[in-house]
């Protein structure tokens, strides 16, 4: 064990030396509006100072919000959510000099007025071939 000791604490060294920082962070949203009632993932990417791309979670990043409540990256939005647009900010736990916030819109109708449910809808709906 004596032996393993400084080795080990060598190879630990390197792998801190090693390690990247982030230069910037950027959102990268998968959805241009947020749903009342759900979880939303809000996806937050750090650009390393190898200028690789690596998605961040809430261990690295620091969520808040003007409205709802965060569960890690996902943030939550009461149905009864009468606001058309919520702030988001996310701050980088290592450096909280560095922050982003972004306004993200909120789905203002159900989603079942969004689709229709009939098929006969569906076929009125529907342009017959070859005609614009």
């Amino acid at each position: 064990m004596k032996i393993w000791l400084p080795f080990l604490l060598v190879i630990g060294h390197a792998v801190v030396v090693k390690a990247q920082k982030v230069d910037s962070i950027f959102f990268n949203l998968y959805t241009d509006s947020l749903k009342k009632g759900t979880h939303n993932y809000i996806n937050v990417d750090g650009k390393m100072n190898n200028g690789r791309w690596m998605p961040l979670t809430a261990k690295e990043i620091i969520f808040t919000s003007d409205k709802g409540r965060f569960e890690g990256n996902d943030l939550v939005i009461p149905a009864d959510c009468k606001e058309e647009k919520i702030r988001v900010t996310a701050v980088l736990r290592a450096n909280p000099g560095m922050k982003k916030e972004i306004t993200i819109w909120v789905k203002q109708k159900p989603e079942d007025e969004l689709v229709p449910a009939e098929p006969a809808e569906l076929k009125r709906n529907r342009n017959p071939r070859g005609k614009n």
